[in-house]
Formats: C-alpha cells, structure tokens, sequence
C-alpha cells in the first residue's frame, strides 16, 4: 500500500498466494501502524483478491472508501507500477535460496525506500520526511 501524498509504502505483506487475505494484511499493517485516516479512499485494479466480499469488509471496518480503476487504464495505478519499477530496478532480480530470503530483501528494501531514497516528485525528500511534516504542520494549524 502506498500513500499517494508521501508515496511512502505504508502497509506491505508476502505470501505464496494473491488471495484477499494477502492485501487484507497489508491494509491490517497500515492501520497498526496509524497510518491510514478515517475516510481514507483505497484506490486498486480490477484484482480478484481487491474486489472480493473479504477484501470490501475488511476497508469498511476500517471506515475506508474503495475505489477501482477503469478496465484498461494504466494510468490509474501509474504510482503503484512506478513503485514496483523502481524496486526491480534497484534491488535487482536476484533469486533468492528462500522465500525468508526474500522477504528479508524486500522489507529492508522497503525501510530504504521510505526513511532514505530521495524522490523527485517529492522535491527530493523522502517519503517519510514528507508525512512527518505534513502531520507537524498540521499540528501547527490546529
């Protein structure tokens, strides 16, 4: 899951499967880590696993909004692809020994990706430099 504000991955999970209950743990991190606000919309693709009855539960319990894309439209997830790109491109396409392997590979990838690596789009910070002080100036404002 990635915030479309600070393009930080806020919830992530691996499994040997794409079921529903695969994103639901991804969305179940999100939420422990406070990270998703109420009325927050949850934007996918067409996915089964994203569309499923289990999957629409789990984001209303968290009072969140479902969103899906056109059939046929890249550009709706153009931030998700970007992302998945990027991490290709730079974590390589090593074949990991184990599945704990890689998992290791890809969450330290993410801690990476969200505290150090400088994004453009993000006027060369990082993505948790962003949510930290968008969540101080609000605080400011309050």
């Amino acid at each position: 899951m990635i915030d479309l504000h600070t393009r930080e991955v806020i919830g992530h999970a691996m499994a040997e499967h794409m079921r529903a209950e695969l994103v639901r743990d991804a969305l179940d991190l999100a939420v422990r880590r406070g990270l998703i606000s109420d009325d927050a919309i949850f934007h996918t693709d067409r996915g089964s696993q994203y569309t499923s009855q289990r999957f629409r539960s789990a984001l209303s319990g968290h009072g969140m909004r479902p969103s899906v894309g056109r059939t046929g439209s890249c550009f709706d997830n153009a931030v998700a692809e970007s992302f998945f790109a990027t991490l290709k491109t730079e974590i390589g396409t090593t074949v990991w020994a184990t599945r704990d392997d890689a998992r290791s590979d890809v969450f330290a990838y993410l801690g990476y990706y969200n505290h150090d690596r400088l994004h453009s789009t993000l006027n060369y910070r990082t993505p948790h430099e962003v949510r930290v002080g968008y969540r101080q100036s609000l605080a400011l404002v309050a």
